[in-house]
């Protein structure tokens, strides 16, 4: 006849699996995790009034904690609007950063690469422990380079990395990771610059030459300078172009023109104290830089053919992002009359802002072109990626 049954099913009890699963969890997570010192908080509203009730709330949510929570939530799900303000929260507290209207035509942005002299012991070291994309790029470049250059830039000796045959290797590897990890970020240039050593890491992240094809540049134009016999003089002058010219000798150049009334001065010692005297006596500041050898000047001479040779058979390209340059940089001879010729920074600044560009970013381990492109264009926003007095995720 058959009988009929009932079977009732239930979902097996978690709670065993659960505190197994938290134990793994536990034992997992055991080591802390990482996050930055200080964190971003973005805030906008419509209004004025609606931004100062805005930027009172969550700074109070984010000085309850977590920090990183709020600062992550500002960016993923809150609306955008023209009122804008960044709160930054810390151990020390919650702090405003900035305030304003944002512009329906924020203008273009270019990044811009630092020169020698900027360089600094343990340059991206924190950055190299914390993100894998600095890392990954660095270590790239490196692989094309002196071995021994990580030992040198993350040393403890101070003079080893000022040495030209190091400085310079050393910023363009720093750069160039810095670069990347900006691009990681959202970081898209409309232009691109840079000071000396500087516009090679703009050139090859522009697509002038691959990245082998730039560190064999970067390697031979550095050995090949700090070949050089050490002497000359490099010296900062507070004056315009036009009045330097005319006291300019057979051994002395203009090196660079940083801003309307900041130039440099490169050449035979003598005469370049010759030329510093007149301006201090004419009641200008005047600097001499701290370096070994006097670049772009006539003292670079003896290498270029050299350099000519050693860099004729590289694949050069045409740029795919725009650099400020004076010359075609696609080809070898510009990067040979590069050595000995002027570094016309501050024209590139005053192009720039005739493109639309509203800010800099500055890539290298200070924030020295910042500070000149503030003084040229003081409508716009410079800002370095790094401070030399900072940690680097400061």
């Amino acid at each position: 006849s058959g009988t009929n049954a009932h079977l009732i099913l239930e979902q097996l009890d978690e709670v065993e699996a659960a505190a197994e699963e938290s134990t793994d969890t536990q034992e997992i997570s055991a080591e802390p995790e990482l996050a930055p010192a200080v964190v971003p908080v973005l805030v906008s509203a419509k209004s004025a009034g609606a931004l100062e009730g805005q930027v009172e709330r969550l700074g109070e949510c984010a000085a309850a904690g977590p920090a990183l929570d709020v600062g992550f939530s500002s960016v993923v799900s809150r609306s955008v609007f023209e009122h804008r303000a960044v709160l930054l929260a810390s151990d020390e507290g919650v702090t405003e950063a900035a305030r304003g209207v944002a512009s329906s035509d924020p203008g273009e942005l270019a990044v811009v690469f630092s020169g020698q002299g900027s360089q600094r012991l343990g340059m991206g070291r924190e950055l190299y422990d914390r993100f894998p994309v600095f890392a990954e790029a660095f270590d790239a470049v490196l692989a094309h380079l002196d071995p021994g250059l990580r030992d040198v830039v993350w040393g403890g000796d101070e003079g080893l990395l000022n040495r030209t045959g190091w400085a310079q290797p050393a910023l363009f590897a720093v750069e160039v990771a810095l670069f990347r990890l900006a691009s990681s970020w959202g970081i898209e240039p409309d232009y691109l610059a840079g000071h000396s050593i500087g516009e090679i890491a703009a050139a090859h992240v522009a697509g002038v030459f691959s990245l082998e094809d730039a560190c064999r540049l970067v390697s031979a134009r550095a050995a090949l300078m700090d070949a050089l016999p050490e002497g000359g003089a490099m010296v900062a002058v507070e004056a315009a172009e036009a009045e330097v010219v005319p006291l300019l000798t057979d051994g002395v150049s203009l090196a660079a023109v940083n801003g309307p009334t900041s130039v440099v001065v490169a050449g035979v010692e003598s005469e370049v104290e010759a030329i510093s005297a007149h301006f201090e006596s004419a009641g200008h500041r005047t600097r001499r830089l701290r370096v070994s050898h006097a670049f772009h000047s006539p003292l670079m001479e003896p290498m270029l053919e050299d350099f000519r040779t050693a860099i004729e058979n590289l694949t050069f390209e045409a740029p795919t992002i725009p650099v400020a340059a004076w010359g075609d940089i696609s080809t070898p001879e510009y990067w040979v009359e590069h050595v000995r010729e002027t570094v016309r920074f501050g024209d590139s600044v005053e192009w720039l802002t005739g493109q639309d560009v509203s800010a800099f970013v500055e890539l290298g381990p200070d924030g020295v072109l910042s500070a000149m492109a503030a003084a040229i264009t003081p409508d716009a926003t410079a800002v370095p990626l790094l401070r030399k007095d900072r940690g680097e995720e400061a």
